[in-house]
């Protein structure tokens, strides 16, 4: 099919904090060095900001590199962190706080900011289009444009007003070519191109299996008394039990506002696991709850977090372009931050294109310059120090993993690297020999149900589009899922999507693709690897403000 096309020396897609840090540190170098430069950063999102979704607690370090005067600029960092506090939640009523000289100086968090990452993004994407990056929100990437070489060339925009059976509606306009000399995918998490690229390249032949977490989270509007600008406190314990691993976060951000979460490790093995439903129950909580009672709930989301750490890395570069952010998976989860190291991978990444670039390079080489860049960079020391924090989370559980960690902490990263082979989806086991969990009917007031919570993310797709959440095998789930894991997705999906419904006397696995949040979980921890997450029609998904 013959389509129109753009040129331009450097495609981003993802406007995220990689995708923009590097669009940014792309043009400073251009114009410093009076360098003619074509930038664009395509966002699937109908505004940038859109599907931004973090906790989110920032180290202020790869933002002070990039703009120095952030501050003067009016960055949206309005929060400093007051205090620290780390719980360890026992049962649904007691509670231990961690006395401060064990806790992990990762979790210690002096200097840094409450913040949104979605107003972040926002105020980046201003940056970005000030310095003269060409930034086009609601188009999503859908396919990655090879050479006859088989090297990146781009990428293609989905067609708009494609109906159900692919059929072109009234006001159908075909996808475009966004052609580059080189291409940075910074999707985020689990990227659907990302995916396709690695396979491809087989670029982590040499990393172990990435782990996944899912993150729940609400913002609240809360009484002024019971506000306090620049707290933190995480936690972990309590309701998560078994061979379940998580944690919380509960933040005072600006705006006599504070944010709730739970991060669930995808590694758990009880498919009667609600990550949904474990977030709700836990913020009744006498620990989280006399922060919110009295308060309004006003937004929800959820995403998936690649929170392998260094051993799960991919090479991040291959002829025609370069894996960043949580694309790659540069999230540092002891500290439970991502931003900091996802926009210097963006900056890195932007330091060898454009040298690249200047010295002549018309595209297409593997730069693999960049791995170097990031071997030297303060984000690699961050994750080596790391590196068995997550297998020790799943090899020895909380506890002892935490003891792990603590004291290969204070050993300078002496002890031996710890390594986990074994995928998420992998761990699952069948339904009837775990225990089913019965959860309480949510009280409307600090717990409250899916589709409530969808409502809450503005979450929005046209109806009549192809589905995005794709079945290898459309017969598998109650086939195979169904009578041997109770069809999982019912539970693990934090929106809704998937339901088993009864028609004609039969079970039917039902896909209510119109409710995705763009999680990515059911890609992630489907144990059969059955689910593929594509992007659907440009603009779709959820709208988060200020979170």
């Amino acid at each position: 099919m013959e389509r129109e096309f753009m040129d331009f020396d450097v495609v981003i897609v993802g406007a995220g904090p990689s995708g923009l840090a590097a669009a940014c540190r792309l043009m400073q170098q251009a114009n410093e060095a009076e360098h003619e430069m074509t930038v664009c950063v395509v966002e699937k999102g109908s505004e940038i900001g859109a599907h931004i979704l973090s906790g989110a607690v920032m180290e202020p370090r790869a933002l002070t590199e990039l703009f120095p005067d952030w501050a003067e600029r009016g960055a949206p960092l309005h929060t400093a962190v007051t205090r620290d506090e780390v719980v360890l939640l026992k049962d649904d009523q007691k509670a231990q706080v961690i006395p401060n000289a064990l806790v992990p100086k990762t979790m210690h968090n002096d200097g840094n900011y409450i913040i949104s990452a979605g107003n972040l993004t926002r105020w980046l994407g201003e940056q970005a289009e000030e310095l003269g990056v060409e930034i086009f929100p609601g188009f999503a990437a859908q396919e990655v444009l090879h050479g006859e070489d088989g090297t990146v060339r781009g990428i293609v925009v989905g067609d708009m007003g494609v109906a159900a059976d692919g059929s072109e509606k009234d006001g159908h306009m075909p996808g475009m070519e966004l052609r580059g000399k080189y291409t940075l995918f910074a999707e985020g998490c689990r990227g659907h191109l990302g995916k396709q690229l690695i396979s491809r390249f087989s670029l982590d032949s040499d990393a172990d299996a990435q782990h996944y977490g899912i993150g729940l989270k609400e913002l609240w509007d809360v009484p002024a008394e019971l506000h306090q600008p620049g707290l933190v406190v995480h936690g972990s314990g309590w309701p998560l039990k078994g061979n379940a691993e998580g944690g919380f976060f509960l933040y005072h951000t600006d705006n006599q506002q504070v944010v709730v979460g739970l991060i669930v490790d995808l590694a758990y093995d009880n498919p009667w696991l609600s990550p949904f439903d474990e977030f709700q129950r836990m913020k009744q909580h006498p620990t989280l709850a006399k922060h919110l009672t009295g308060g309004k709930r006003v937004s929800y989301g959820a995403r998936a977090i690649a929170k392998g750490g260094l051993n799960c890395l991919p090479k991040m570069s291959f002829p025609g372009g370069l894996l960043i952010g949580c694309d790659a998976g540069t999230l540092n989860f002891a500290k439970i931050k991502g931003l900091h190291t996802a926009m210097k991978s963006g900056m890195l990444a932007a330091e060898s294109v454009f040298a690249a670039i200047k010295g002549g390079d018309e595209g297409g080489e593997d730069l693999v310059d960049f791995g170097k860049r990031f071997k030297d960079s303060w984000a690699y020391e961050e994750l080596e120090a790391s590196r068995s924090f997550g297998p020790a989370m799943h090899k020895y559980g909380t506890l002892l993993g935490g003891a792990y960690n603590f004291l290969d902490q204070l050993s300078g990263g002496r002890l031996p690297t710890l390594h986990d082979t074994t995928p998420d989806y992998a761990r699952m086991r069948p339904a009837d020999e775990c225990t089913k969990i019965e959860y309480p009917k949510p009280d409307g007031k600090l717990s409250f149900d899916k589709l409530s919570s969808v409502f809450l993310s503005n979450t929005n797709h046209e109806e009549d589009q192809p589905c995005h959440l794709r079945l290898a095998d459309p017969a598998l789930p109650v086939r195979d899922n169904l009578p041997r894991f109770a069809e999982p997705a019912q539970r693990y999906c934090p929106a809704g999507v998937y339901e088993i419904i009864e028609e004609a006397g039969e079970p039917q696995f039902q896909i209510n693709f119109q409710n995705c949040v763009h999680c990515k979980t059911c890609d992630i921890k489907d144990p059969a690897q059955n689910i593929t997450w594509v992007a659907p029609e440009g603009g779709g998904g959820p709208n988060y403000p200020n979170m």
